[in-house]
């Protein structure tokens, strides 16, 4: 089957890849023949939520690659980024960027950042919020806190009263 675009970007920390990650990604792969995943630098993230407990570069990028083994993902790339634009704003051939709705306004500044190098903007294509079962959005920010797991179920603080279970 054809990918509707030849060469598509998506970026982000990927930390504690999570169900939104994965949804994130595998749209990527599912419109386009080429994926070029724009990884944050250890020195970019300092300034995010518990970033003292984000993992560092090598592990998250072995995470990616681990996840993209698993589902036989081939026809990709992986850059370091040490800004929000990355490679997206100068590269030619890129036809599309990969987005969810919380991360749309990035895709703005990136084609802004295009448009002044004299490039085409990409076409945007965005996913909705991957939702937890406690009605936030699954994130990063989240797992690290302790308070839900990657698949967005919520984590036990161990307090609990144990339920009983009828034998």
């Amino acid at each position: 089957m054809r990918k509707k675009y030849r060469k598509v970007v998506v970026g982000g920390t990927f930390d504690r890849l999570h169900l939104g990650h994965k949804t994130l990604l595998r749209k990527a792969f599912e419109v386009g023949e080429y994926v070029y995943i724009g990884l944050t630098s250890d020195e970019m993230i300092r300034d995010k939520p518990h970033a003292e407990k984000i993992l560092p570069y090598e592990l998250r990028l072995r995470d990616l690659i681990k996840f993209f083994e698993v589902h036989g993902y081939s026809g990709y790339r992986i850059i370091k980024i040490h800004t929000a634009i990355g490679f997206a704003g100068e590269m030619r051939g890129l036809e599309a960027i990969v987005v969810s709705e919380e991360t749309y306004k990035g895709a703005l500044v990136v084609n802004r950042a295009r448009e002044e190098n004299g490039l085409r903007p990409l076409e945007i294509v965005t996913i909705g919020l991957v939702r937890s079962s406690l009605g936030s959005k699954i994130s990063s920010s989240l797992i690290r806190a302790g308070l839900i797991d990657p698949f967005g179920r919520p984590v036990s603080s161990g307090n609990e009263t144990p339920r009983r279970k009828d034998v």
